[in-house]
């Protein structure tokens, strides 16, 4: 079982580093109410203000929006937000995303209006990316059975996952911070990645773009490294292998053709009506945003959670849509959709046409 108390310092802690007098949203559902008040405990613990957004499993939150939002919005809901979230992400200090779904799926709902919603809400997107944030994650029967795991035995996935298994978990995650600032040492002069395995050749630039190390500040878990590859240097195939769960939709199989950085062939075996939708939120959202590669071994199967899975240790993922200015990108895009490639059954990264991945192993 995870000890929520022990889950809340790490948030506090490592995740968010509350200091006294700041302003914490807290975003969740119902179904996370044990962590949700042992967060509020211990961000009053460090004489901090937490500002707890918790609703019932379906309505999501005002940008992630649930099934029910959908079924009763009306055009002003659709093409906008309410004013006042936009005024509380402009002055929140921080803020802590709990993903605690009570279902995985949405398949009455139209991918269009998922897609023009996440369009509407591009500003407020903005302005909540703009301050320090983590998205995180609490077990529920709906994750369980998505995983295909009991729900044991997928707390005990998510707690090893989380480094809660260890004795000091701070200390575990700076531990994996400094391994992963070796690979970021690595990759930083390089200019040109190359991506191979069955159904897969794609090569993207990514010379004079700094690495990110994602160590649990922003995600959690986390465990990758990623930076942001030039807008129009994306040339060749590729297949995600690893399932993908967005806006409620599951979209399996997918195959993206890019020429001069541009998704000119795209199809998905399942949920492609999703996929052409998403591709059509803007101009931006045939272009990449980022590739990132996963370090954590800690997570060792994909769960159907993205979060999860883009941190497999073997994988490497690339988002279409909105970069990361952090990291030299330049893509502006309402969308922002991690789809993660394994490469740990023949598959290999070369930087400069030398190996850094073989068959999931980092040389």
């Amino acid at each position: 079982m995870i000890d929520p108390d022990a889950f809340a310092v790490l948030i506090a802690d490592w995740c968010l580093e509350v200091e006294p007098g700041q302003q914490i949203l807290v975003e969740t559902t119902t179904l996370a109410e044990e962590l949700a008040s042992a967060l509020h405990g211990a961000i009053l613990e460090r004489d901090a203000w937490p500002l707890l957004r918790i609703t019932p499993p379906g309505i999501g939150n005002v940008v992630n929006r649930g099934a029910e939002f959908f079924r009763h919005a009306r055009e002003r809901h659709l093409d906008g937000f309410a004013p006042m979230s936009l005024l509380e992400a402009q002055t929140a200090d921080s803020r802590v995303r709990i993903d605690a779904p009570g279902s995985v799926g949405m398949t009455a709902t139209d991918p269009a209006l998922v897609t023009r919603h996440a369009a509407a809400t591009a500003q407020l997107q903005l302005a909540r990316a703009a301050i320090r944030w983590c998205g995180t994650i609490w077990p529920t029967p709906a994750l369980a059975d998505r995983a295909g795991m009991s729900e044991p035995a997928y707390e005990q996935f998510l707690e090893r996952a989380l480094f809660l298994d260890q004795p000091d978990p701070v200390a575990a995650w700076r531990a994996l911070s400094v391994r992963q600032a070796t690979v970021v040492e690595h990759l930083t002069p390089v200019r040109e990645i190359r991506i191979e395995t069955v159904g897969t050749d794609l090569t993207l630039t990514v010379s004079d773009r700094s690495w990110a190390n994602s160590d649990g500040k922003r995600n959690m878990p986390s465990g990758e490294v990623f930076t942001s590859p030039h807008e129009l240097s994306a040339n060749g195939t590729i297949h995600f292998d690893v399932p993908s769960y967005r806006g409620g939709f599951q979209v399996s199989d997918v195959e993206l053709r890019f020429v001069d950085g541009e998704v000119v062939g795209a199809h998905a075996a399942d949920g492609d009506e999703y996929l052409q939708a998403a591709l059509a939120t803007d101009a931006g959202a045939r272009f990449l945003g980022e590739i990132g590669i996963g370090t954590n071994v800690g997570i060792d199967r994909a769960t159907g959670s993205t979060l999860l899975d883009e941190k497999i240790a073997g994988t490497v993922h690339l988002a279409l849509g909105r970069s990361y200015p952090e990291t030299g990108g330049r893509n502006e895009s309402a969308l922002h959709w991690d789809l993660i490639c394994d490469l740990r059954k023949g598959g290999r990264l070369t930087v400069d046409g030398e190996p850094l991945i073989i068959d999931g192993e980092l040389v």
